[in-house]
């Protein structure tokens, strides 16, 4: 007989990279051990050997990948029967104590003739904390065409063909799969994206990595998958929908991403589909059915399977929320 499904909380799956620092646990609450390296923490991710494992209840010690074979209908509700045998979406955080690589990722149509074959990589990105002066980079600048690219990529001066900003705690930033992009040093980001880790480096700010050798660019790949169109890309305006307390940030054909500023309990899901909860500010209990409710702080994050009833949240003063699903 198998185990009724619940609010599933996982272990966040670390990532130690050139460019990482330690906010994940001073601000975010992330088990760090020792070193200054701690670049991301992957929350739901089912990606090959990447995988989440669940860190309580009956299920404890299962891999999402494992759920997804065995429970989909109950998991994924109304989205199990569209194909795919992975969780479709992937949810981290970001560290950025250094400029990123600028990079691009192919779109599905590019992604699914790889070997293994992969999905597209379209996401977006909610700034959690920016510095004074840090900067973004989204697109390229108007004009800016594969040869000219090109040239500058080989000449070291990539920066000259990308439109960048200084952004702000709060915006969001829709970056669709061929767009051009970088985070910039300071930046502490959620992200959620298509369930791919397909990255075409383009370049690498002329930097060597931590064996003194240049990292590994891919500028013909990159080339190859990016959208010329994509320049000047910008923050977006959060959009009303009819609930007062939540805002749509972004909603494409690859996910929804809602910010909820609730002040008191509120109904969430209960509509046939799952629904990846994070904290990013304050904290709440989420109540689902007869089940006991689940806290969650600042950093914490929470999976509700599509058969569960609409679920109950109650912040606990001011609170900020991220809702991410499936259109």
């Amino acid at each position: 007989m198998l185990l009724p499904l619940y609010p599933l909380r996982f272990q966040p799956l670390l990532k130690r990279y050139l460019w990482g620092g330690r906010r994940l646990g001073t601000t975010l609450g992330k088990p760090l051990g020792e070193g200054s390296d701690y670049a991301e923490s992957w929350e739901i991710a089912d990606h090959d050997a990447d995988q989440s494992i669940v860190a309580e209840g009956p299920l404890a010690g299962a891999t999402l990948a494992e759920l997804v074979s065995r429970r989909a209908g109950e998991l994924l509700g109304r989205h199990a029967l569209q194909g795919g045998n992975r969780f479709p979406l992937l949810f981290k955080y970001l560290d950025c104590q250094r400029d990123l690589s600028v990079q691009v990722h192919p779109d599905d149509a590019a992604a699914a003739l790889l070997d293994p074959p992969d999905l597209g990589k379209t996401e977006a990105w909610l700034i959690l904390d920016a510095p004074a002066g840090s900067r973004l980079y989204a697109g390229l600048r108007p004009g800016v065409d594969r040869e000219f690219l090109r040239r500058e990529v080989a000449a070291g001066q990539t920066e000259r063909c990308l439109h960048s900003f200084e952004p702000r705690a709060g915006d969001c930033i829709f970056i669709p799969a061929g767009t051009v992009h970088a985070l910039g040093a300071g930046l502490l980001v959620a992200e959620i994206q298509q369930a791919s880790d397909t990255t075409y480096r383009l370049f690498d700010w002329n930097r060597a990595g931590p064996d003194g050798q240049p990292r590994t660019l891919h500028v013909e790949q990159a080339l190859d998958a990016i959208d010329y169109a994509a320049v000047a890309v910008t923050p977006r305006w959060p959009q009303p929908t009819e609930q007062p307390l939540v805002e749509r940030l972004v909603a494409c054909d690859k996910f929804v991403l809602d910010r909820w500023r609730p002040d008191g309990p509120q109904p969430l899901g209960g509509d046939e589909r799952f629904h990846i909860l994070s904290v990013l500010t304050g904290e709440l209990t989420v109540a689902s059915g007869e089940l006991p409710p689940v806290p969650l702080r600042r950093g914490e994050t929470l999976l509700l399977p599509a058969s569960l009833p609409a679920a109950t949240i109650a912040p606990r003063g001011a609170c900020t929320l991220l809702d991410m699903y499936l259109p």
